[in-house]
């Protein structure tokens, strides 16, 4: 939207004053019986013209000074016609600023005061009916011009505004959006924290005790305990770093945790653990992939902290359009009690639940006879064959 009228809407007044002060002498030839217009008349032609100066701050006071220049002028008995451009375009902007009843009274008055004049009172007989019609089919061709064109920049500034709200709820949208997606990451971050600290720290605990155990009797085994506890406070250190380092702008992120470093996670998990694979293994979305090696993760971090002595197996299969985990351990004592075997009632299963629904999937966990087992099967698009 223009903030200032264009330089042709500024000279308006004055170009409309001067075209009605110069046409006016063909009027007069065309009209024998009018009077020349004096001093007098050519000021009001050249005012009616320079009252169009208030059209946009005043429009219906811009009607009214038009029209009393034209009633005066005619009525003085100067020729009709070029004072008629004022006053027309002074209606016209009259309907397009709103004012619409003004200047259908306006227009209504003009039609009474040239019947008026043109029966009663001009020094030249009447033209009759037909001159009457042709006046009102003019005004009405004007006025009906004035309407469409209101009509249609109101729609237009309905259209813009509807847009511009529009684009605001599609803002408003967006940043919600973005809102509720940083919360999903706050919150995937804080399970992927979870899930790393509790599985190195499990672990560390874990050989930790063996090589206090078995320094001073076997020295080996103790050495390669300790040995996994530098490996496995660098891997955590390593992944706490990739997690985090999300929260810094440009931060480099370190690859995330996946089933192809599972053969890494079964070595340091410090326990006889065998894995299987059926099925054509296929590339898997980034979140299956991720939740699929914490579940193992977690899986291994309750079967070394209740059954410290028992043997695990992990079955990866790749089926049409899932995968199937499965952990099983053999159990180091007698059948677990419940399904939620989480030391000091923690949330690793329900943890391991929710990574499953919320990829669409689904986690099982309990006693498998003296042991326990761990399944879930998780949305991986994709047929098999596809591989092939």
């Amino acid at each position: 939207m223009r903030s200032r009228p264009r330089w042709t809407d500024r000279l308006l007044p004055i170009i409309v004053g001067a075209v009605q002060v110069a046409s006016n002498s063909q009027a007069e030839l065309n009209q024998p019986g009018s009077v020349p217009a004096d001093p007098l008349g050519d000021a009001l032609l050249l005012g009616g013209g320079l009252a169009l100066a208030l059209r946009r701050r005043q429009p219906v006071l811009t009607l009214v000074l038009t029209m009393a220049t034209m009633v005066v002028f005619v009525s003085r008995g100067h020729a009709y016609g070029p004072i008629f451009f004022s006053p027309g375009i002074a209606l016209f902007n009259a309907l397009l600023r709103g004012h619409r009843r003004a200047a259908w009274t306006a227009a209504a008055a003009d039609y009474v005061f040239f019947l008026v004049h043109t029966t009663w009172l001009a020094p030249v007989p009447s033209p009759g009916l037909w001159h009457s019609i042709a006046i009102a089919a003019v005004m009405g061709v004007l006025m009906a011009g004035g309407e469409f064109v209101r009509v249609r920049r109101e729609r237009e500034a309905e259209r813009r505004k509807a847009e511009a709200e529009h684009r605001a709820e599609q803002e408003r949208t967006a940043q919600e959006e973005a809102r509720r997606q940083a919360s999903e990451e706050r919150l995937s971050m804080a399970q992927e924290l979870h899930d790393v600290l509790a599985h190195n720290i499990s672990l560390i605990h874990v050989q930790a005790s063996t090589a206090l155990h078995l320094i001073d009797d076997q020295p080996e085994q103790a050495r390669t305990a300790l040995a996994t506890i530098k490996h496995a406070s660098k891997d955590v250190l390593t992944e706490m770093r990739s997690v985090i380092g999300v929260l810094r702008d440009g931060a480099p992120r370190s690859p995330t945790a996946g089933l192809d470093r599972l053969e890494e996670l079964v070595e340091r998990s410090g326990l006889p653990v065998t894995v299987e694979t059926a099925g054509r293994a296929r590339p898997l979305p980034p979140g299956v992939d991720r939740a699929g090696y914490r579940i193992v993760q977690e899986a291994l971090t309750n079967a070394r902290r209740h059954a410290p002595g028992s043997t695990v197996a992990v079955l990866l299969e790749y089926g049409p359009g899932e995968l199937l985990i499965r952990i099983t351990d053999s159990g180091g004592g007698p059948p677990a009690a419940g399904p939620d075997r989480d030391l000091g009632g923690g949330n690793g299963i329900p943890g391991m639940r929710e990574r499953a629904a919320a990829l669409g999937g689904t986690l099982t966990a309990g006693p498998c006879g003296r042991g326990f087992r761990v399944e879930a099967r998780l949305p991986a698009p994709g047929q098999p064959e596809e591989a092939l």
